[in-house]
């Protein structure tokens, strides 16, 4: 069984810095992309950032220049650095990789970690 989780979130002012982390666990062959997601209070969940295996990134716009992500691939983690805080990050955040676990891949998320930046 695989497992995906979140740690780092918390309480922070605006202008802060965070740091998540996601380890997924289990029976993994290999893992494809890796991405964090936010879901504020009534709104859909956006992506925020996502890494290849090879170390490709894509970011939301939102957050460029603020948010970092980054992968151990020896750990199946991924981290997302995040500077400059500001309230409209608030959110839940959530991992998900898309990974190899038995036949075929399959995308899993993680339980999600919340995220409040205060003004």
């Amino acid at each position: 069984q695989v497992q995906l989780v979140e740690s780092g979130g918390g309480l922070v002012q605006a202008g802060g810095s965070l740091r998540l982390s996601c380890a997924a666990s289990g029976s993994i062959f290999s893992i494809n992309v890796m991405g964090w997601y936010r879901q504020a209070p009534g709104t859909q969940r956006e992506l925020v950032a996502s890494i290849t295996s090879g170390g490709s990134t894509n970011y939301a716009d939102s957050v460029k220049g603020r948010f970092t992500i980054s992968r151990d691939n020896a750990k199946n983690t991924v981290y997302l650095q995040m500077n400059s805080l500001k309230p409209e990050d608030t959110a839940v955040y959530y991992c998900n990789a898309d990974l190899l676990s038995g036949l075929r891949f399959r995308v899993h998320w993680g339980q999600g970690t919340q995220v409040t930046v205060s003004s």
